[in-house]
């Protein structure tokens, strides 16, 4: 009895060490992949955007939220045909407005979203455009101060969470403020280029400004607008 188990165990323990030096075995124990996207790092130091939004909020918003969006993203992606996608942009657009990729849309598109929106942010940003982004911005809107009421006016009506948009209308070749719900996004619109973005979400205001979105909208357009980001992104488009 004795003697059959250990040959038993003797046999067993080959086949193991058989099947695990075998090609085939080592590409299975392999295939566990690095995840596809990785959180990006802020362009700036948590803190720098005290007071207007706090380091609190920062680690919070970027550590927490921005961090699972990218978790679920990479979790969702391996089971997808959109795991061949060569960008985030395209994981998005190819996403949009199917309801079966519906979850890899929303993460796929915070994420994006999310990062463009810490661009649009700088420590002492807003005030004064560039002048050539002055001069479109006065030809499209009649004035700065009417930019800045129709994206607090944006900011003000989005119903629940979502996002606040300057754009270039290419099909009207103007600047344009928009908004979008939830995780949507000007990326799935052929005829929008985002230029910068407001997050309106609670997450990205409520320890700082409580319920007072209008006055956290319009502290990041006065004091944290990144207008050289809009600028440049204006001139590629």
């Amino acid at each position: 009895m004795t003697t059959d188990l250990s040959r038993r165990q003797i046999l067993a323990t080959a086949a193991t060490t058989i099947l695990a030096s075998s090609p085939l075995w080592a590409h299975a124990a392999d295939k566990t992949e690095a995840p596809r996207f990785e959180l990006p790092a802020l362009p700036w130091d948590a803190a720098a955007l005290d007071p207007v939004i706090s380091a609190s909020t920062i680690a919070q918003h970027h550590g927490k939220h921005h961090a699972a969006y990218v978790n679920n993203l990479n979790r969702l992606l391996p089971t997808s045909t959109l795991i061949d996608a060569d960008s985030l942009v395209e994981i998005v657009q190819r996403s949009a407005r199917n309801e079966a990729r519906r979850p890899i849309f929303n993460n796929a598109a915070q994420v994006w979203n999310h990062t463009f929106y810490w661009q649009s942010l700088r420590p002492k940003g807003g005030g004064t455009p560039p002048l050539e982004l002055a001069k479109r911005i006065d030809a499209d809107f009649g004035s700065l101060t009417a930019l800045r009421e129709a994206t607090l006016t944006a900011a003000t009506e989005q119903f629940g969470a979502g996002w606040v948009w300057l754009v270039l209308d290419k099909s009207q070749k103007k600047l344009a403020v928009v908004k979008t719900g939830n995780a949507d996004t000007p990326l799935t619109q052929e005829n929008l280029v985002p230029l910068a973005t407001i997050d309106v979400w609670e997450h990205a205001y409520y320890l700082d400004y409580q319920s007072r979105r209008k006055d956290y909208a319009a502290a990041v357009f006065d004091k944290l607008l990144n207008w050289d980001f809009v600028a440049a992104n204006l001139a590629k488009a």
